[in-house]
């Protein structure tokens, strides 16, 4: 009976350590460490990932777990990323830049909230809606890449790629989920060297290639339905 308690405290203390992380960014993000702050958000993300999984392999997964697990997003990647943004530039809007940084958190929580409540209705699959997370380390990255390469005169626009980064959260626009990926064996070798570019990619330039990953990704829904769009006109014309 102890040894099946401790498998089951296990992922929960992973999601413990993903909202201790984001309290730390939160910290430094306010002492102007926003390099470290940046980092922190990714390690969250591998903390947040951890979790999930490891209450699949070990059987453990539970009611707690999954609201655990959700109030820790919107710390991690709810307040944290908003509090980086606001500490970095958003003080120097005055309005629009609280604006914005509260309008990403409040966003970030109803997708937080409809994710919950359409788990079990919904292709595992597909997210509905930009996933917090990703939204949280796309924030977390172009703060890096506007630091590094001190884009202060260009800042207002980081502003607004957070106010559109926060209404995809609460779109319709479908993301793949990377749940349930089955390849054959052809594409499993196909599967291992891209992979493998990417990590040489992002080894050599860390900011730059989690930035672009991460752009890729988000433009995917929004292009996908426009193409989608495209078709369907293309077959009534016909």
């Amino acid at each position: 009976m102890k040894k099946a308690n401790l498998i089951y405290i296990l992922p929960n203390l992973f999601t413990a350590s993903s909202i201790f992380v984001g309290v730390i960014s939160i910290v430094e993000a306010s002492k102007a460490h926003f390099i470290l702050a940046s980092w922190l958000i990714l390690l969250a993300l591998v903390f947040d990932g951890l979790d999930g999984r490891i209450a699949r392999m070990t059987n453990t997964t539970s009611r707690f777990g999954v609201e655990f697990d959700s109030l820790a997003d919107i710390i991690s990647f709810g307040i944290a990323p908003s509090m980086l943004l606001y500490f970095f530039i958003g003080d120097e809007y005055g309005r629009f830049g609280i604006l914005v940084s509260a309008l990403y958190v409040i966003f970030g929580a109803i997708r937080l909230a409809r994710f919950n409540i359409s788990t079990a209705k919904t292709d595992p699959n597909v997210f509905i809606g930009l996933p917090i997370p990703t939204a949280a380390v796309f924030i977390s990255m172009w703060v890096l890449l506007f630091h590094k390469y001190t884009l202060e005169n260009y800042s207002i626009m980081l502003l607004f790629l957070a106010l559109g980064i926060a209404i995809l959260m609460v779109s319709n626009f479908r993301y793949p989920s990377f749940k349930k990926i089955q390849l054959d064996k052809p594409m499993v070798f196909k599967t291992m060297i891209l992979l493998m570019l990417t990590a040489s990619l992002l080894y050599l330039f860390s900011a730059e290639g989690f930035a672009l990953v991460i752009l890729a990704y988000t433009l995917y829904g929004p292009i996908r339905a426009l193409r989608n769009l495209t078709i369907r006109k293309i077959k009534i014309k016909r």
